[in-house]
């Protein structure tokens, strides 16, 4: 495994922990928000933080307040963690996991 490899999966754990954290003291709790997953660019210069919500039709609702609290969420990381250079977050609804539930569900039945 490269370095590069390495250093970028750390990064990526680091920001999954950090953006779990953020949404658990910033949540209002009326729906059950999970950071599933965080991927970064190449260069790291951009991260796509990965959520699931319950119930699902929640989701538009915490899609929005994620999107309003970027800023917020950028120096909570920025507070948290020692890094050179922050990137730029976005939020995203992580289908891929949404698909495996739901092939998990099919194969109990």
């Amino acid at each position: 495994m490269s370095t590069s490899t390495l250093k970028n999966e750390r990064l990526e754990e680091l920001l999954k922990h950090l953006a779990a954290e953020f949404v658990s003291l910033n949540s209002n709790r009326v729906s059950m928000i999970t950071v599933t997953r965080v991927a970064c660019a190449e260069k790291s210069n951009k991260a796509t933080v990965f959520f699931t919500v319950m119930p699902e039709s929640k989701e538009p609702a915490a899609l929005d307040f994620l999107q309003r609290n970027l800023s917020e969420f950028r120096a909570y990381v920025k507070y948290n963690a020692r890094l050179m250079r922050l990137p730029f977050f976005d939020f995203a609804v992580d289908k891929g996991e949404k698909a495996r539930q739901r092939i998990d569900e099919s194969l109990a039945k």
